[in-house]
């Protein structure tokens, strides 16, 4: 869409550069200065195919060639009255660019919406109402136009560019959900199956099978959860919903509680906060001991997020979390707390022996 919307901008400067230099031609035996005219045009057309070349570099013009833009139009208007008789701008006459300049205003509602366009259109206008000294029907239709082309074109062009990004995010999310179905397919008629006939006869001869059988029932339903949960794709923003990355997290041994709303945070901050919890919930069940339960509770305070893993297991002396770093066991240090200080985060452990375990992850809404 960008590309498309520089080409546009581009026949327009060519179009207008034609129309400025017929206007030249018709006009230079009235001018002051006609030298000036001629050599202002050729000025005109070395700038135009400036523009023209940096609107076909991936961007488009960078933010210092729109400024110097806007002010090569400004100046070619005010130096009209270095060409033109006094007695040609008292009567109306069209200035030297004439809609040569809305070019620099286009330019700035592509590159920067509604605003970029907007302060084109002022600053060009009020070279012409310079240029002319007085407001005239003719300035007046002229400024209107200046100011429609930057305010309203960008406008258009920010909804153009927001629906594009919107058709995008869609198309990337429709393919990710076709993809997992078709992965939810091979699972379900490969994985789950192994898990539920592990679980169902494990489950009748008892002992260590049973146990095996309930780790197998326990894979099952986290394995469902996570094929049926919606992909998080992030959204127009980059914003992803943190509630469908934690919630695939639940299974028999551990419940997740999410509120009702969505709660939106950075695609990257909403990762590594998921993969936090899903490394708490692993320390859970490598050491809390058999049968040790979990509890997962999200909570959107508005400035910030916290979610809060807690189980019933056998705890530590949090102690033990220092004499494991300095040991070079960097587990909880750099899995749960360095990945949480990495987004601007935070992570507290409390615990105690025959107490259970909490972590608490918080990061604030820049």
């Amino acid at each position: 869409m960008a590309e498309q919307l520089w080409r546009a901008v581009a026949v327009f400067r060519v179009a207008a550069l034609v129309y400025a230099a017929a206007l030249v031609v018709a006009n230079h035996d009235h001018y002051d200065r006609p030298w000036l005219g001629w050599l202002l045009l050729a000025a005109m057309a070395a700038w135009t195919a400036v523009m023209v070349d940096a609107g076909r570099r991936p961007g488009g013009p960078s933010r210092a060639l729109l400024v110097a833009d806007v002010a090569v139009a400004a100046a070619l208007v005010l130096a009209t009255t270095a060409v033109e008789t006094s007695q040609r701008i008292d009567q109306g006459s069209s200035t030297l660019p004439a809609a040569w300049a809305a070019g620099a205003v286009l330019a700035c509602a592509v590159a920067g919406g509604w605003r970029g366009g907007g302060a084109a259109a002022v600053v060009v206008s009020a070279a012409d109402l310079v240029e002319r000294g007085a407001v005239t029907a003719h300035t007046f239709n002229g400024v209107v136009l200046l100011l429609l082309a930057g305010f309203v074109g960008g406008y258009l062009v920010d909804l153009s560019l927001q629906a594009e990004r919107a058709v995008a995010a869609a198309s990337r999310r429709e393919a990710a959900v076709a993809e997992r179905e078709r992965l939810a397919r091979e699972i379900h008629d490969s994985v789950l199956q192994v898990l539920a006939l592990v679980a169902r006869r494990g489950a009748v001869a008892g002992g260590e099978l049973g146990d095996l059988a309930r780790l197998a029932g326990e894979q099952e339903v986290a394995l469902r959860a996570l094929v049926a949960a919606p992909p998080a794709d992030p959204d127009v923003h980059g914003e992803v919903d943190l509630r469908s990355l934690l919630e695939p997290l639940a299974t028999d041994m551990v419940a997740v509680s999410c509120p009702a709303g969505a709660v939106s945070l950075p695609a990257s901050v909403a990762d590594e906060l998921a993969a936090a919890v899903r490394e708490a919930l692993a320390n859970v069940d490598r050491h809390a001991g058999t049968g040790a339960r979990a509890w997962v509770l999200l909570e959107d305070e508005g400035d910030a997020v916290t979610v809060t893993v807690r189980d019933d297991g056998s705890g530590f002396e949090v102690s033990r979390l220092d004499e494991a770093r300095r040991g070079g066991r960097l587990g909880v240090a750099q899995s749960i707390i360095g990945r949480m200080a990495g987004v601007g985060g935070t992570a507290v452990v409390d615990s105690a022996p025959d107490r259970g375990t909490e972590v608490e992850l918080h990061v604030r809404r820049r």
